[in-house]
């Protein structure tokens, strides 16, 4: 909540709750609540409470206390609810007083004019909450049910907003509609014993001296001028609005709670209002009382209200009215491209040009025109952020990773970015629902079983949709909640075809490179239960089935969870690897399993998922290529728990001398050390053998960002290119061998300096021969992280290359961690 200065009141007021006079008032009142400390879009980085005295004598707080609860809530807070105030000294007449309490995160700046520092886990909620000034030090229950009473003389003054169960008269103070205005007492200074009467929301002053906020302005216009042109944020924030539209789209179930409104007769190919929206988003359960359908012709009376930075509506109690008997042309959905996106690489707006070309379509009714494809699935069920939303480009094709192709000093990455910002927009699904935790058990819309939606999709809209700017992003909403395919806004092709095999590559021996995912024969729980070790989960929807590990102590498995979710992930990998029928597969992310307590074998685990491939097989279709000795091989401690590995088939593929890892390499500390083996084809001789190295890099989620735009860790990447060129001129050295092939995980886009180092040293990516195909999709970009390099020697013996996409571009949805 946000404080705002009071004014002086002159004799002491009578609170209570549900009691016409407090037992025994001090005078001091609760003149601020501020609960959104550090949130998004916080002003400050800390929640605070402000008392006021409004006496002519200095009042103590040595008694005293500022207590915290939930909204819901009828007993006593907890012990991180309470704050002293027993060092806090004393509220000087006509003075307010300060206190600060938890924070929420880092957004804002520091609580000003601070008087005291109570309990930094008192953790106000920034919506709805009970806060009251106690006369006692200790944790006491003010709700005439447990034991104080709400006349007692130890309740001193008390506010409950939003949804409170326990509040001053009949109605609580109202709930902050954004993280940047607080819950102030009125501009009279006046206590009624009513919180519904005694406050309002206002911009957060604390301690400020007293100056009675002004009433809200009254505003009666077009929504065109609500919204403004000038800026993102409407001219009229915080005044009480009067306007009219017809309803675009409703949300009453899935969390939104409120309807878009348009102004009657815009929209369509013409705008109205050039620079200015002719839609806005009207919020609250106001809104909702009046029951409002699509092509309702509406008046609106609310609070103007900048919500995450977009201009909404908050309709006032009654403050929803249907006109009748009213002539008006119903607006339509305006017919454009999405706006910014007509554009090449290098010619596309500034995010500042881009902002106010979307900002002035704000809210209004959208029918995209041109092409739309699918470049981001990961927010369709990622974990927190499973909401169901598809990130879409307009354009034919994915949106690329800058640095796939340009190079990060030299070529145009910000040109790049401007045109990926240009042409990104989420397909959103009316709801604020996560359908990945307990908070959602509904079925998840847009995607089932057997219906997929990936990166690389066509998506054609086949109804109107709303231009929404929410959660810092710009999103097309559905005109309702889609709680099926949505076929009815959008449908999208189908590229995971049935039975889709590989590309034929031609050649006598093929390779390959897989990322098993963690791929552990050793489940959480299992090592969980040996003595001296603890490890923590991922559940599934029911909040109580552990499904993929989240931590062990000491490091341990980073897979499955339960024997039921190994069977799972390892009949996929299964089905991949023997559906892409190579002769040779290099691995990553395989359990290292001498790492693990009580394993002594390193192999243990590659020789589980052997002994399932061939069992799936029917057959001996593939062997390993086993560790080196210990006395070859790195330190424990210099090891990860996860390592590369190679498989191969026996039938065609013979070894030739022992696999090879590189040992003491200082660049590999953070990764995992590269592992070498020479093949030949089976039946031929040593000197037809060829040499393959299987890699897997630093990652760029964790470690030092040089700024280049390459990710975290990039450095550790180049010395690892460096350390890996200087390996693999030994390794084929000292086994007499010319042709050599590179692959795994490099964590790299193609155009990125470590693969440019490899390149230096006389390595060629082999590229698909599918133009534009890429092993990768992150945050909805699309490049490749994963290759294979050859030197010249073997470049020639190449005869095609495919990348096999059969899960990069899907919903997580369909991976086994997101069982159920």
């Amino acid at each position: 909540m946000a404080t705002t200065a009071l004014g002086l009141v002159t004799s002491v007021l009578a609170l209570g709750l549900g009691a016409p006079t407090q037992a025994a008032s001090t005078g001091l009142v609760i003149s601020e609540v501020y609960g959104a400390g550090g949130n998004a879009n916080a002003s400050y980085t800390h929640d605070y409470v402000e008392l006021y005295n409004p006496t002519a004598s200095s009042i103590s707080l040595a008694s005293m206390s500022v207590q915290y609860r939930s909204s819901t809530s009828t007993a006593a807070p907890s012990a991180g609810g309470v704050s002293s105030l027993a060092s806090a000294g004393s509220v000087a007449p006509g003075d307010s007083f300060v206190i600060q309490l938890a924070t929420g995160g880092a957004v804002g700046t520091p609580v000003p004019n601070v008087d005291f520092v109570g309990n930094s886990s008192s953790n106000l909620s920034a919506t709805n909450g009970q806060v009251y000034l106690a006369n006692s030090t200790t944790a006491i229950d003010p709700d005439g049910v447990g034991n104080v009473a709400i006349t007692d003389a130890a309740v001193i003054d008390f506010v409950g907003f939003g949804t409170a169960a326990i509040k001053e008269g009949a109605t609580a103070a109202p709930a902050p509609t954004s993280n940047s205005v607080s819950i102030t007492r009125n501009e009279t200074g006046t206590d009624t014993d009513v919180n519904g009467t005694d406050f309002f929301l206002a911009a957060p002053t604390p301690g400020a001296a007293y100056a009675p906020p002004p009433p809200p302005a009254q505003f009666t216009g077009t929504i065109a001028e609500i919204q403004g042109t000038d800026s993102a944020t409407s001219p009229h924030v915080a005044d009480i609005a009067t306007t009219k539209g017809v309803v675009t789209a409703v949300y009453p179930t899935g969390g939104f709670n409120g309807f878009f409104l348009q102004t009657e007769g815009t929209g369509g190919a013409v705008d109205a209002t050039p620079g200015a929206s002719d839609g806005i988003f009207v919020f609250g359960s106001n809104a909702m009382a009046a029951a409002p359908v699509i092509g309702d012709y509406l008046q609106v009376v609310g609070e103007v209200v900048e919500f995450g930075s977009q201009t909404q509506l908050v309709a006032a109690a009654g403050g929803v009215t249907k006109i009748n008997g009213e002539a008006h042309t119903a607006p339509v959905a305006r017919v454009a491209p999405l706006p910014g996106s007509d554009c090449a690489v290098g010619s596309c707006p500034t995010a500042t040009e881009l902002a106010a070309a979307r900002e002035a379509h704000e809210s209004e009714a959208f029918a995209p025109t041109g092409p739309f494809t699918v470049t981001n699935t990961f927010s369709l069920t990622n974990g927190a952020n499973g909401f169901m939303e598809i990130g879409l480009a307009a354009d034919t094709k994915p949106l690329i990773a800058p640095t796939e192709v340009s190079d990060a000093q030299t070529g145009n990455v910000a040109a790049r970015t401007a045109y990926n910002n240009a042409h990104a927009v989420t397909l959103d699904d009316g709801s604020s629902l996560n359908y990945t935790t307990t908070s959602s058990g509904n079925p998840m819309p847009w995607i089932t079983k057997d219906k997929s939606i990936r990166v690389g999709a066509a998506t054609t809209f086949t109804g109107p949709v709303v231009l929404d700017f929410r959660n810092n992003a710009w999103k097309v909403q559905p005109t309702s909640q889609v709680t099926g395919l949505g076929e009815g806004t959008a449908t999208f092709t189908d590229t995971r075809p049935a039975n889709a095999l590989p590309q034929v590559v031609g050649g006598d021996l093929k390779l390959g490179t897989f990322n098993v995912l963690n791929y552990f024969n050793t489940t959480g729980v299992a090592f969980d239960a040996q003595p001296g070790t603890t490890c923590s989960y991922f559940n599934d929807r029911t909040a109580t089935n552990p499904v993929t590990v989240s931590n062990c102590t000491p490091d341990g498995p980073r897979g499955a969870a339960e024997q039921e979710d190994f069977l799972r992930q390892q009949a996929k990998i299964i089905r991949a690897i023997n559906t892409m029928d190579t002769d040779i597969v290099s691995l990553e992310e395989i359990e290292n399993s001498v790492k693990l307590i009580g394993e002594t074998d390193r192999d243990d685990a590659l020789g589980a998922l052997v002994a399932a491939l061939n069992a799936d097989a029917g057959g001996t279709r593939w062997a390993f290529a086993p560790s080196p000795d210990a006395a070859d091989l790195p330190t424990l401690t210099e090891q990860d728990v996860i390592r590369t590995a190679f498989i191969y088939d026996p039938t065609t593929v013979e070894l030739v001398g022992a696999s090879k890892v590189l040992v003491g390499s200082a660049p590999f500390a953070n990764a995992r050390e590269p592992l070498a083996q020479a093949f030949k084809a089976k039946g031929a001789p040593d000197a037809d053998a060829f040499g393959v190295i299987v890699n897997h890099f630093k990652s760029k989620g964790s470690g030092a960002d040089d700024g280049t735009g390459q990710g975290n860790a990039n450095p550790d990447r180049v010395a690892q290119a460096q350390a890996l060129v200087t390996f693999a001129d030994s390794f084929t050295s000292e086994r007499s061998i010319t042709k050599l092939f590179l692959t795994g995980d490099f964590n790299a886009y193609s155009a990125e300096d470590p693969i440019q180092v490899l390149e230096a040293a006389g390595y060629a990516q082999l590229e698909s021969d599918t133009p534009g195909e890429e092993s990768y999709s992150f945050s909805g970009l699309s490049g490749s992280l994963d290759h294979v390099l050859a030197n010249a020697a073997a470049v020639g013996d190449v005869t095609g290359v495919d990348i096999w996409d059969i899960n990069a571009g899907e919903s997580i949805a369909y991976q086994y961690s997101r069982f159920n």
